[in-house]
């Protein structure tokens, strides 16, 4: 099955020059959803890791089967002001603004191997952020794992230079 075939493109959104790429029409099948959650599980299963994190809020959707395909404990990260308890928090640049994630200072314990699963890397800067949200919780990180990866934005090779591990199931270009 090619999962690239299951991926709506939309241009011009959330704003003129963006080609966003849309994992509504993936998750709606139901043979592509699960070839793409059995794809994700496939690639953890070659990672030593405590705890599944996901970036709000796509990430959520693929992170949370896995997690119950490996019954891992699971972490949000969430945007500013959705989490009700004490939080470490994270400003960092989109390439179509500004934005903060944070995660409970107890949701991931000292030296936790946490993989960062998401739907999409584009410039790296959200997945940079999960990275130093899990770091500012004592935690690890294992590895990334996304299921789109937009190559000629670069985001991969700025984790790869980080010295992070990153995994992803679709390569598309993102212009």
């Amino acid at each position: 099955m090619n999962l690239k075939d299951f991926i709506r493109s939309i241009p011009d959104y959330p704003k003129k020059g963006i080609l966003f790429r849309d994992i509504t029409t993936l998750i709606k099948n139901e043979k592509a959803f699960s070839e793409t959650i059995n794809q994700i599980v496939e690639k953890s299963k070659k990672v030593k890791f405590d705890k599944i994190a996901a970036i709000e809020s796509r990430g959520f959707v693929f992170a949370s089967a896995v997690s119950y395909i490996l019954k891992k404990p699971f972490v949000m990260l969430r945007k500013k002001n959705k989490l009700p308890a004490d939080v470490h928090s994270i400003d960092f640049e989109l390439e179509y603004g500004t934005a903060t994630i944070e995660v409970h200072k107890d949701s991931i314990d000292e030296n936790d191997e946490v993989l960062i699963i998401d739907d999409l890397i584009a410039t790296g800067g959200t997945a940079e952020a999960a990275a130093k949200l899990v770091e500012i919780s004592k935690g690890k990180v294992a590895a990334f794992i996304f299921v789109i990866n937009l190559f000629d934005l670069n985001g991969t090779d700025k984790l790869v230079k980080k010295g992070y591990k990153v995994e992803n199931l679709i390569d598309f270009p993102g212009h």
